[in-house]
């Protein structure tokens, strides 16, 4: 007898557990007044920059839009949109930062998100207190920090620093593909999807590929 396969069918989104306050609510107890979330976007992709995204939350927020905000990855990008306009006008603190392709290659990924998360911080106007990260220490910092496991997934100041990355680095990535056409950069994010390769394959990369990322790093172009 053929053995029969089972699957763990996955939650539909929403049904999946929501980030909440807890942790940001257990530091404001211990004192920390100004407690901020960051996370990055664009580790993975082929072309582009990796984005951080740096925020600080009120104590409490509300409207209908806040049970949206999620790990980003699993909103749409209407919701993402729409969260990423709340949190700029209501966050405490908003702010993101860049690290460029040139910087990836001559760095490398890790370096460079945390140069990207740097930059974020010196750029906010109001220095946190406390840092929650998603999993993703910042050392060097004179800052308390706690990084957490899938912490976009489980901690709401996380999650909307997910948000205000992916939105930022998203909205790079539309204005780059007008500086870059053909590769459909507003599309694809610079993410290696089949057709994104296609077209590799076809012009080359560009100046805004990353050229230490396999397959263009084993294809032997150069800047």
């Amino acid at each position: 007898m053929t053995p029969v396969k089972t699957f763990k069918a996955k939650k539909p989104r929403s049904e999946r557990p929501r980030p909440d306050n807890s942790e940001e609510t257990a530091l404001l107890g211990q004192g920390y007044s100004l407690v901020a979330g960051m996370d990055e976007a664009g580790r993975g992709p082929l072309a582009g920059p990796v984005v951080a995204g740096l925020i600080i939350l009120p104590r409490s927020l509300s409207g209908p839009w806040v049970k949206d905000i999620r790990d980003s990855k699993v909103m749409t990008r209407i919701q993402r949109e729409k969260v990423f306009g709340h949190l700029e006008e209501e966050a405490l603190g908003f702010q993101s930062g860049a690290a460029s392709a040139l910087e990836i290659d001559q760095l490398g990924i890790v370096p460079a998100t945390r140069l990207a998360m740097t930059r974020a911080l010196n750029a906010l106007a109001l220095m946190p207190q406390f840092l929650l990260l998603d999993a993703f220490p910042l050392p060097g910092v004179d800052i308390p920090q706690l990084a957490i496991v899938k912490g976009d997934a489980t901690c709401l100041s996380i999650a909307a620093a997910s948000v205000v990355a992916k939105v930022t680095r998203d909205r790079m990535m539309e204005e780059l593909d007008e500086q870059f056409p053909g590769y459909g950069f507003a599309q694809n994010k610079g993410y290696g999807t089949g057709e994104h390769m296609r077209i590799l394959e076809e012009l080359g990369p560009c100046p805004i590929h990353r050229f230490s990322f396999e397959p263009i790093k084993g294809s032997g172009a150069t800047r």
